[in-house]
């Protein structure tokens, strides 16, 4: 299985492209994990519905060969992070590749969110998009050391 994170953004802070490069070097080498960022539009005298329309239209080039879509949305489930390991252990047992679709400043058009498979939501709290990754990063990797029953998790 291959998950991907994709999301609307550039220029990340260097320490959090540190931090998610970090988290994703430690994952078993039969999960790979990619990173694609798409390109926010220039908002330049656009509307919210204009700018969301076209990064849609970016992301919705990048889905194919994704079986499953899972947005991160603040109004998603609030899975703790057992809950998290287990979905990730049925996906990995059901098969079929996992895109991880992170929203622009802006968030993501409706019809991105119709087509999710699942809405994640991270924390109650509003994180800025590059924090999230570094987040979805770092919860990836604490999932699946949960599944590998590696020691990184501690119940307590």
């Amino acid at each position: 299985m291959k998950l991907g994170i994709l999301a609307v953004g550039h220029r990340l802070p260097g320490w959090v492209a540190e931090g998610c490069e970090e988290y994703l070097k430690r994952l078993p080498r039969e999960l790979s994990v990619s990173v694609t960022e798409i390109k926010p539009e220039a908002r330049a005298g656009k509307t919210r519905a204009q700018l969301l329309a076209a990064e849609k239209t970016r992301l919705l080039a990048a889905l194919p060969g994704y079986a499953r879509i899972v947005v991160l949305d603040e109004r998603g489930e609030d899975l703790p992070t057992m809950q998290l390991a287990q979905r990730l252990q049925d996906w990995l047992r059901e098969g079929g590749d996992t895109a991880f679709v992170i929203g622009g400043a802006d968030g993501l058009d409706e019809d991105i969110k119709q087509r999710a498979h699942m809405r994640l939501r991270l924390s109650s709290l509003t994180l800025p998009h590059a924090l999230a990754r570094l987040v979805l990063c770092e919860q990836l990797y604490r999932a699946v050391s949960i599944v590998k029953n590696h020691p990184y998790h501690r119940e307590g």
